[in-house]
């Protein structure tokens, strides 16, 4: 019978820890409005999450049952595997409560392959620990992960791509499984396809013994998974890529772009500690051989992707962003592999035979990974540490409450055959279950494929905000007519013209007021009370 060994015990611990951990997280994240309690995913997952229950109600991948065909998402497998919770019988307040715990349970197995990559760097249970203990409590992972966000899933296949490239490296073997792997991942997000060419370049170039079948099967099986999803993308919705893509790069200044994606990248950098965010570099004084070398150009591959994008659109909540986020875990492993190498040069040099030193040094140790591992999660301000330490419900959680106690006040006014307005896409047209108009364009064609309207007037790149620069209240208002205005965005004042010409303030009594076309047949006028 094996033995379970001192270092496997406390990893287990921590498991069962982060399990708690993410269970009162998850938790932290619930609200009760009207005497329910409400289970509500960050506002982007939402809108994979009404996508899903569209196709698993039969209405196909559509944002709008019965309405154009508009690729809203980026995250086609993702939008699939929340479409499967939808057939089990649970209310629409407790729905996204099945995908959080997928999420827990993802990262859950993430920490296992962390620990795997670790002791295979450093041969040291010690160092994989630490950087278990980094990954599981880094809070931007969690509040992407356990918020419904496709990160919880790609930050595993990162992990176990990393670690079976690492095997495939030491044992000098070939094994299409990392491609098809890598593949499945594109289909979760097509981005991933940077890190799937990064993966196959670097084992073209490191592996000159297999390099004719890295070349046929990465190759064929990348242009399998891209060419395929591509293919499907034109016969479903008429575009060669995603409507987001349109929305978030096209249209935009390349120049602009590039700034605002290096600005928020020294931004985050600066607010996480500069030496710190540098110190996995000390690595390479040790160690510059082709295991390490592969963790350094995925980190890089990642943020460069970040820089060209322009970062995400809520950078200004600080910590890492959706795309860096999937490659922290390998940061953190290069950052207390880094820690263990200095440790042992400074030891073995001065006292390379006391054992009270080395005791010593890896008590110091300890206590610089738990202060750095503090100094990461200080996000914003001190808040941040409370959010950490669950003393504060998690960031987005005021914005989901509000967007449900916006959805429930719209069913008291409306048909169902009304329509809506709305800039904020996820919740609100989820929980109120009516024809929506999205003002910023992620699922609307015409607005996605416009020039950006905001880039003219933005003061500072801090201003850019990546799918959030495009909107046209003639289209979206005087055309398509919503009968009820529920946000706006930007410069309002083409909007405020139709309003005062079509529309008037009111919502029931004693209860949030809306913009109501005044001519429209699907507002319960008797429920309405008019703001003077």
């Amino acid at each position: 019978m094996k033995t379970i060994t001192k270092g496997n015990l406390i990893f287990i611990i921590i498991l069962l820890f982060f399990a708690i951990y993410a269970g009162v997280y998850i938790y932290k994240t619930s609200f009760v409005v009207n005497g329910e309690r409400y289970f509500v995913l960050f506002d982007d997952a939402m809108i994979s999450m009404r996508y899903a229950r569209n196709l698993a109600d039969g209405f196909g991948l559509v944002w709008n049952p019965g309405g154009e065909r508009i690729e809203g998402y980026t995250n086609p497998l993702w939008v699939v595997f929340m479409a499967v919770f939808h057939f089990i019988p649970l209310p629409s307040s407790k729905m996204s409560l099945l995908i959080q715990i997928s999420g827990a349970l993802f990262l859950i197995s993430n920490l296992i392959f962390v620990k795997k990559i670790a002791e295979t760097l450093s041969n040291n249970t010690f160092v994989a620990l630490l950087a278990v203990i980094l990954t599981a409590f880094y809070t931007p992972l969690n509040n992407w992960g356990l918020q419904g966000m496709e990160v919880s899933a790609l930050v595993l296949i990162v992990s176990i791509s990393i670690w079976l490239a690492l095997k495939l490296i030491r044992a000098n073997h070939f094994s299409p499984m990392i491609f098809l792997l890598l593949g499945i991942s594109t289909l979760i997000r097509i981005d991933m396809a940077v890190i799937y060419v990064v993966i196959l370049v670097y084992l073209f170039i490191v592996l000159p013994d297999h390099r004719r079948n890295n070349l046929i099967w990465g190759l064929g099986i990348f242009a399998f998974f891209i060419l395929g999803q591509t293919i499907f993308r034109h016969v479903y919705y008429g575009d060669l890529l995603p409507n987001t893509y349109y929305l978030k790069v096209g249209g935009y200044p390349f120049f602009l772009r590039i700034v605002r994606g290096m600005y928020v990248l020294l931004e985050f950098a600066w607010r996480f500690n500069w030496l710190l965010f540098l110190f996995p570099l000390s690595v390479l004084i040790f160690r510059r051989d082709r295991e390490i070398i592969l963790l350094f150009v995925v980190i890089i591959a990642q943020i460069a992707y970040s820089i060209y994008v322009g970062g995400d659109a809520w950078e200004h909540k600080g910590g890492s962003n959706r795309y860096i986020s999937i490659v922290m875990p390998i940061y953190f492993i290069l950052f207390v592999y880094a820690a263990y190498l200095i440790r042992g040069a400074i030891t073995d040099k001065q006292h390379s035979e006391s054992k009270f030193i080395h005791t010593a040094a890896n008590i110091g140790m300890l206590i610089f990974i738990l202060a750095s591992m503090v100094n990461f999660n200080l996000i914003i301000n001190f808040r941040s540490l409370e959010r950490w330490f669950l003393l504060r419900q998690p960031i987005f959680i005021e914005g989901n409450k509000e967007y449900v106690h916006i959805a429930n006040a719209l069913k008291k006014i409306t048909t169902p055959d009304a329509s809506i307005a709305v800039v904020s896409a996820g919740a609100i047209p989820y929980f109120s279950d009516l024809e929506s108009i999205d003002l910023l364009g992620k699922n609307d064609s015409v607005i996605a494929h416009e020039p950006s309207r905001g880039a003219s007037g933005i003061r500072s790149v801090s201003d850019f905000r990546p799918g959030h620069m495009k909107w046209n209240y003639d289209y979206s208002i005087g055309q398509l007519k919503p009968d009820v205005i529920v946000q706006l965005w930007g410069d309002k004042d083409v909007a405020q013209n139709y309003i005062a010409k079509y529309y008037v303030i009111g919502g029931a009594e004693d209860d949030l007021a809306f913009t109501l076309r005044v001519d429209s047949e699907n507002i319960l006028w008797n429920n309405v009370e008019l703001s003077p």
